[in-house]
């Protein structure tokens, strides 16, 4: 059985079996479109947007749905915007991911390399990962982008777990991940990112979300990348048994993964007892993410914010808030 997603603006008809099909056009694309179909005015230029979406299920509704539409309405700037394509997804659809485990982490992350490992492992053929690790200096890749991905699940090893081998904080190294991206194919583009999401390199008052410079341009780097973050929280020592910190660290990653379309997990500000849980979770989050293109008529540089909606009841959907031109 089908679902049609319907695509208002521009009528874009895919099927939807835990996922989308379709092919995409990058973000990175130079040429300017003209003559394309958009929402406001037909002959009006534009460029190529690609962005992360993911489709969110009610448990309720998701039986219902294979008898139902799911409308979607794009919109840029509060205009509505016309849809070129949606690169989509499923178990055997491809995924270009990073993951990246902070070095200075408790030492129970080291009882989860063997549930990483199998999870890399599980991914859909054809697809894509790097493994590196958050340190002192600079992102320590112990495995390059690769197709290998029982390669890519031995190249996983407990963090040290030491203070002094963590990060200057763990969005200078997100930011020189995402760089690695710009040679990779197009399409579902994902990091997982095992971290305490904490910034204290200007003082406590920078691991506040609001205050952290480097967590800012972490987003900015993402959203100009079409790349959805998902973050798995796990404390260091210094931090375990901070309220005030933890908080903190958990308010960032969270806002590090929704500004990006992904999504960030707790168990507490503790560590986690397993990462089972979490890895269920974005297991079935990844099988219901797509590449969604639309054609931006706001070609100004600055901040452009973006907006998904849909009518069909029981359907959410995560994205971007925007990304920078």
């Amino acid at each position: 059985m089908k679902t049609l997603l319907r695509i208002k603006r521009g009528v874009l008809p895919v099927a939807f079996v835990l996922g989308l099909l379709m092919c995409s056009t990058s973000i990175a694309q130079p040429q300017t479109i003209a003559g394309a179909n958009t929402a406001r005015n037909p002959g009006t230029p534009g460029k190529p947007v690609t962005i992360p979406l993911t489709i969110r299920l009610k448990e309720a509704a998701a039986s219902e749905l294979e008898l139902q539409n799911i409308d979607l309405v794009v919109s840029e700037d509060g205009e509505p915007q016309s849809i070129i394509s949606i690169r989509g997804v499923g178990t055997n659809s491809p995924i270009t991911l990073a993951v990246l485990i902070q070095e200075d982490l408790v030492p129970p992350v080291g009882n989860e390399i063997k549930p990483l490992a199998e999870f890399i492992s599980s991914l859909p053929r054809g697809s894509r990962v790097m493994v590196g690790y958050l340190r002192t200096g600079s992102l320590l890749v112990r495995q390059k982008f690769t197709v290998d991905l029982d390669k890519a699940s031995k190249a996983l090893r407990p963090p040290t777990g030491f203070a002094s081998s963590g990060p200057y904080n763990p969005y200078v190294e997100v930011i020189e991940a995402l760089k690695r991206f710009d040679s990779q194919p197009l399409g579902r583009r994902a990091i997982l990112l095992v971290s305490d999401g904490l910034d204290i390199s200007r003082g406590v008052d920078s691991s506040l979300p609001g205050q952290s410079i480097d967590l800012s341009r972490a987003v900015s780097e993402s959203q100009r990348r079409g790349v959805a973050i998902y973050g798995f929280y796990s404390p260091t020592a210094a931090a375990e048994n901070n309220p005030l910190l933890a908080s903190n660290a958990q308010s960032s990653l969270n806002y590090l993964s929704s500004e990006t379309g992904g999504h960030a997990y707790f168990q507490g500000t503790r560590a986690p007892v397993s990462f089972d849980p979490f890895l269920k979770e974005l297991d079935m989050a990844l099988e219901r993410q797509a590449a969604l293109t639309f054609l931006s008529t706001h070609l100004k540089k600055g901040f452009h914010k973006i907006s998904i909606s849909s009518a069909t009841p029981g359907v959410r959907v995560a994205y971007p808030t925007g990304y920078v031109r």
